[in-house]
């Protein structure tokens, strides 16, 4: 199929444009504070513990990640993708509407502002990292559908019957006549990963919270998360076109599946800690089913 004539600017209001892509990060944003709120007012995910944070508590971490998202998504791109950037057009760093944002890097600027909240309000580093996990799939697979829209990160060329050719009028006239994906079809592979880092991971944190008591495992939801994003990123890499500006790696490596290793390696030692230990529960209380 030929890929259809999205306009990445749902409306212009005068000379500011309302960006699908702006939108995908309000809309991940908002429903993750709103899930997150839901989770600590819902007494039997908890066991008789005590929730690791407070409505409030809640309410002054959304600014914190949503720093960490955007300053580390665009510090990790230009890190990871595109360190030309530093010497050769610096002041394009700062212009995050141009695209160019980095799952990886957003995933450690969300850290560095956990670190820095739990410190600063005396909170357990690691239960903080369990209250923030179960939501972060909401903001993945709208970014990944903001992706679609927009035309970018599309995978490698195929015969499957659902290829899609992302080309049209509209960014042929942007790319000077040509399109950079060119003519063939491609796996639309922003949707995979909206499927799998999106739904699929989302599904498997809610069965962990609200089955299996995972909100009273310290580290468990944060490994589950690091764990399952690491096996499907890395998975999915092997049907993502990787930047045409980036290296040959050896062995059929692409930056995506060395990123996530760690998180995968990290991921795993955290959810294997967090299950040596069965749930013990409060006194008066039952554990969660």
């Amino acid at each position: 199929m030929i890929f259809p004539e999205f306009d990445p600017v749902l409306v212009h209001l005068g000379p500011l444009a309302i960006r699908w892509y702006a939108l995908a990060y309000v809309a991940g944003i908002l429903l993750g504070w709103r899930y997150a709120v839901r989770l600590v007012k819902t007494p039997r995910l908890w066991g008789g513990q005590t929730p690791t944070a407070t409505s409030e508590q809640i309410d002054d971490l959304v600014l914190w990640v949503t720093l960490g998202i955007i300053l580390g998504g665009r510090i990790g791109y230009v890190l990871f993708y595109s360190p030309s950037l530093l010497w050769t057009r610096p002041l394009e760093i700062f212009q995050v509407w141009h695209g160019g944002m980095s799952f990886h890097g957003g995933f450690l600027g969300v850290c560095a502002a956990i670190v820095l909240f739990a410190h600063r309000n005396k909170i357990d580093l690691l239960k903080l990292g369990d209250l923030v996990a179960p939501v972060a799939p909401l903001g993945l697979l709208f970014g990944r559908l903001a992706n679609f829209i927009n035309g970018e990160l599309w995978g490698r060329t195929t015969d499957v019957p659902w290829g899609v050719v992302f080309c049209n009028d509209r960014i042929r006239a942007i790319e000077g006549g040509v399109c950079a994906a060119g003519e063939l079809p491609r796996h639309p592979s922003q949707l995979y990963e909206a499927a799998l880092e999106g739904v699929l991971l989302f599904l498997i944190l809610r069965l962990a919270t609200h089955k299996f008591g995972f909100l009273q495992r310290r580290g468990g939801l944060a490994g589950l998360f690091m764990l399952s994003y690491g096996l499907f990123r890395a998975s999915l890499e092997n049907v993502r076109q990787p930047d045409a500006f980036m290296p040959n790696f050896p062995l059929g490596l692409t930056m995506g599946m060395m990123l996530s290793t760690p998180m995968l390696l990290a991921g795993g030692w955290l959810l294997w800690r967090s299950l040596k230990d069965p749930i013990v529960p409060v006194a008066g209380e039952t554990a969660a089913s």
